[in-house]
């Protein structure tokens, strides 16, 4: 919700001019989800004394603020202090509200002007900008229901950056994002698993194999979609088995079975850990042993140079295949199973039928035991682990090319929801 609301306060004080005045720096960044911990950097050695951030403590006429970077600072409110209050989305001041300092509350989010003192830990506010927590807290459901209702998630095969298009793998189908210049385009973080972390980006960025999630008007027939919000990220999904796990520091060290290197993962309370029945895990096997098949034949029928053409890899061109069979084979487990089967008149969703597997924690991995993990990614050898799968012995056993089958598929992070965090 953080960077949301820093873009809805940013653009509010870029148009309020009345209020205060803002350097150009700032409106122009606003569009992009600003400020940023570098801006707020900038802010502080530039003279023009701006503070954002969440009420955390209130003691008479101080506000104790938590910026979203550095430490707390003191924030004193004179009886000449102009405190207004907007609603999330607002776009110009002249819809704000006048606002009580008694009607602040602690979790509210503030923009601060004014005059801080040398040593940056305290500030004499001149004006308040005020977004009430009750007012985030509705407008984050409703972008959540809209994301839940307008959003896709899946795998990009192509990224034209001259047409401004992205063609994603959803469910086995391809889709095409067409952008534009208000399309805002954010990027997971390096080791964050959460949307909250996300930091403003742009389509150059964004590389086939990415996961991406859209939001968005679809077309009639819903092959294209014209995207109001891009958010994407590389995140490493790999196989292999568990060397060992450290509980003090919430982390298991996993030979990777095809780089052959060792990798430390990191658990968080945000990462989903999860366990496939048997029967489960056995079906998937025989279902991506004969995909993986069908793969490595098609793959071998091909050129390089095709697949260039249109900026997708071998192991990204063999995602639809891959899932699509995997899926059929975990709905049948699923059913048995109770844990549902494929929606009604479709294709069975893979990661549907996967996160309804059985919960496991940390405690209940041991040496020896085959996981498949989607992670952030990271270039020091360590990730955070987002989804980790246990119990995948059968898959992994099957044939080389059945582990690297379920690799191949376009694994889904999830919505921005509650168990990703949302926008």
């Amino acid at each position: 919700m953080g960077a949301t609301t820093n873009r809805w306060l940013a653009i509010t004080l870029c148009l309020g001019s009345a209020l205060i005045l803002w350097s150009a720096t700032l409106c122009y960044a606003a569009p992009m989800g600003l400020p940023s911990q570098q801006t707020q950097q900038s802010q502080q050695t530039s003279g023009t004394n701006r503070r954002i951030g969440a009420v955390k403590a209130i003691n008479g006429a101080a506000i104790t603020l938590t910026p979203d970077s550095g430490p707390d600072v003191t924030v004193t409110v004179q009886a000449a202090t102009r405190i207004v209050r907007i609603a999330p989305g607002e776009k110009d001041l002249k819809n704000a509200a006048p606002l009580q300092l008694q009607d602040v509350q602690i979790g509210d989010r503030i923009l601060v002007g004014g005059k801080a003192a040398e040593d940056n830990q305290s500030f004499v506010a001149s004006s308040i900008v005020v977004m009430k927590r009750s007012d985030l807290q509705a407008r984050h459901e409703q972008d959540l229901q809209d994301w839940q209702k307008r959003g896709v998630d899946g795998l990009a095969k192509a990224v034209d950056a001259a047409a401004g298009t992205v063609t994603l793998s959803v469910r086995g189908k391809d889709l095409v994002i067409h952008t534009s210049h208000s399309t805002v385009f954010r990027r997971y973080a390096p080791n964050s698993v959460k949307f909250d972390d996300a930091t403003s980006s742009t389509l150059q960025e964004l590389h086939p194999g990415d996961q991406v999630r859209a939001r968005g008007d679809r077309s009639a027939d819903g092959s294209e979609l014209a995207a109001e919000e891009i958010v994407s990220g590389a995140f490493p999904l790999f196989a292999g088995t568990v060397n060992s796990v450290d509980a003090s520091s919430s982390t298991l060290s996993v030979h990777d079975l095809l780089s052959k290197k060792n990798l430390v993962v990191k658990i968080t309370q945000d990462s989903q850990l999860r366990h496939l029945p048997p029967e489960m895990a056995q079906r998937i096997a025989m279902r991506l042993k004969g995909a993986a098949a069908g793969v490595t034949e098609a793959a071998s029928g091909e050129s390089s140079s095709s697949s260039a053409g249109n900026g997708q890899t071998k192991r990204e061109q063999a995602a639809d295949s891959v899932s699509s069979g995997a899926a059929t084979g975990a709905g049948m487990a699923a059913r048995r199973n109770g844990m549902g089967g494929p929606r009604s008149g479709g294709a069975p969703d893979f990661q549907q039928i996967l996160s309804h597997a059985p919960t496991v924690s940390l405690a209940d991995l041991h040496k020896g035991d085959a996981v498949v993990i989607l992670a952030t990614e990271s270039k020091d050898g360590s990730g955070t682990a987002i989804k980790l799968f246990s119990g995948v012995e059968p898959i992994l056993q099957a044939a080389p090319n059945a582990a690297q089958a379920m690799m191949l598929a376009p694994w889904s992070l999830g919505g921005p929801s509650g168990d990703m965090g949302g926008p």
